[in-house]
């Protein structure tokens, strides 16, 4: 160490034990009266010297040495400090426990105590410190320190005992109908998190039983909702049929979302607003359902209060980055306007996301309405100019330009696209992949089926290109063989699959085994309605002379994705002319 090294670092410890020095000065108390000397002083000197050089057994033994002679709580938690940065969590304990001697009324110090002990998975020594922390409390105060327990236990070794220490040192309040809610609250969570789900829900059961009204017990039953507890989702119905909580509410609504119940979800949302109508989030989760549901005025109007009660005010927005919440909200809106053909409102709502982890969505967004409105290079433009935050960024760029140009049949550009960015990324399966499909587009079959099979060299579990290549020999009615060999190997990846079922089914067509074709397009419809199984399946019906059967698929067919071309071709090609 050098000389200007040796002085920095004594300067930074005269600092340090200076510090801790004073500390140990009681705060309305002389400096000259304390019973800080010069030889203490040198002793927490020397301590924070030995911290510094490693010597951590001296450090720890010399500070909670001087924390008893100085009879500072600063230094005995700095004890406890250095025995931790030493990962010696015995000597820890022994300061802290040093340190409630010395001041039994001391929280800090006895919660010190009580995490030690959890860390070193001692959990039946913990019963006192529990004792001692929720001692002299006002009822109010004591349910909510009852209630953050959970936190202390969540990394503990044995969650067992801990739970059983807990359940122990809270015996008191148990009966209590003032604590006992919050009481049993907190023995279900440990259960819970040691895995006793039904002694968790008895928990439940005995907090509900104390205060039918206490919130604490439906939280709890709230973590056990689900179909292997139906008891606990009659706990919340029963609650949630009275007065509930905001919170409580919401909580049930989420967990049905989950659960995909939306229709049971949405009614706690028309409760919830109309309790609370100042409830934002309420009016969010509100409106995305009724857009789920296709209620486009009633998921306008809600998401626009959403907007209206989270939104910053003036004074503060123009520099206010959006909450995720909005984010939502604006795209969601942007939606519904873009559905109603208000294109230049849903560019408006978009340009209020000034979000720039969102800008890759929200451009993709724009770019498409601008080219809805025939600004097909500008929209161009624009997915080119978003900044690149991500490495992935630009690959997401690329992919959306292609699928813009995709969806207004300009192949011959979308295939320039990917030609040029697999020029600078000539091993990229997905693009090679998407490059295949774009070149049977325009017309280039020998081209596509040279790129497919590079797939499948590269990546043989590529199973889409064993299914593309299959169907594309299918569709053109050659090498049908080769076609039912591709397309078994691509069900060997993915069993079940209903578009590599649609695929095998139409060489069975082609083949002549229209019964068959028949049996799987079924099964493929029946597993994932879609435009494209639609058309062929009809078409079958339709050549089994089952011709009203044909219409009405194509009908439903048409109502998926009326733009689907294959449907629309075969509906052209096979309905009889006016």
């Amino acid at each position: 160490m050098t000389r200007p090294t040796r002085l920095l670092s004594l300067a930074l410890t005269l600092t340090i034990a200076c510090g801790i020095a004073a500390a140990a000065i009681p705060e309305k108390e002389e400096p000259a009266t304390s019973n800080l000397d010069a030889a203490l002083f040198y002793q927490l000197l020397v301590g924070e010297l030995s911290a510094q050089s490693g010597d951590a057994a001296s450090a720890y033994a010399l500070m909670l040495d001087a924390a008893r002679k100085a009879k500072s709580p600063r230094l005995y938690e700095r004890a406890v400090e250095l025995a931790l940065m030493a990962r010696n969590g015995e000597s820890a304990l022994q300061a802290a426990q040093a340190w409630v001697l010395a001041f039994p009324t001391s929280r800090d110090a006895n919660r010190y105590v009580l995490q030690i002990l959890i860390g070193l998975n001692k959990m039946a020594e913990t019963l006192e410190p529990l004792k001692r922390d929720l001692a002299g409390l006002t009822p109010k105060e004591r349910a909510i320190a009852i209630a953050l327990l959970p936190r202390y236990f969540a990394r503990a070794g044995d969650k067992k005992t801990a739970a059983s220490a807990v359940e122990q040192a809270l015996a008191a309040d148990l009966t209590s109908v003032a604590t006992g809610p919050a009481a049993w609250s907190t023995v279900g969570r440990l259960r819970l998190l040691a895995q006793d789900n039904e002694g968790a829900l008895e928990a439940a059961r005995r907090g509900a039983a104390l205060n039918a009204r206490a919130e604490e017990p439906v939280l709890l039953a709230l973590l056990l909702t689900g179909p292997q507890a139906p008891a606990a989702e009659t706990m919340i119905r029963k609650y949630v049929a009275g007065k509930p909580t905001p919170e409580v509410r919401m909580g049930y609504a989420r967990k049905l979302l989950d659960a995909q119940r939306f229709a049971e979800a949405y009614t706690q949302m028309q409760l919830l607003t109309t309790e609370k109508p100042d409830d934002a989030d309420a009016w969010l989760v509100r409106g995305s359902l009724e857009l789920q549901d296709k209620k486009w005025t009633a998921a306008e109007t809600s998401l626009k209060k959403y907007v209206a009660l989270s939104e910053p005010k003036s004074d503060v927005a123009e520099n206010t980055a959006p909450s995720r919440g909005l984010v939502q909200a604006y795209l969601l809106l942007a939606q519904i306007a873009e559905q109603n053909q208000r294109l230049e409102e849903a560019d408006a709502y978009l340009r209020r996301i000034d979000s720039p982890q969102d800008a890759i969505r929200v451009q993709g967004r724009r770019a498409m309405i601008l080219a809805r409105q025939g600004n097909v290079e500008q929209a161009r433009a624009l997915l080119r100019g978003i900044p690149e935050l991500q490495p992935e960024d630009a690959r997401a760029k690329i992919s959306l330009e292609v699928q813009l140009l995709r969806d207004y049949k300009l192949y011959p550009a979308a295939y320039q696209v990917l030609a040029d960015a697999l020029a600078r990324n000539p091993n990229d399966i997905d693009w090679i992949y998407d490059q295949a499909m774009l070149a049977e587009k325009i017309g280039k079959i020998d081209e596509m089926e040279r790129l497919l099979r590079r797939v499948i060299a590269a990546k043989p579990d590529y199973y889409h290109a064993y299914n593309a290549l299959g169907y594309s020999l299918a569709d053109r009615n050659v090498r049908l063989s080769e076609a039912r060999q591709l397309i078994n190997k691509a069900l060997e990846f993915a069993p079940g699959d209903p578009f590599i079922v649609d695929s095998l089914a139409w060489v069975e067509f082609r083949s002549g085994n229209t019964t068959e074709a028949l049996r799987l397009l079924q099964q493929a419809y029946q597993v994932r309605p879609d435009a494209e199984i639609a058309a062929h399946l009809g078409e079958v019906l339709w050549s089994l002379g089952q011709r009203a059967e044909a219409a009405d698929t194509w009908k439903r067919g048409m109502g998926l994705n009326p733009s689907n071309e294959t449907l629309t071709e075969t509906i052209q090609r096979l309905s009889p002319k006016p």
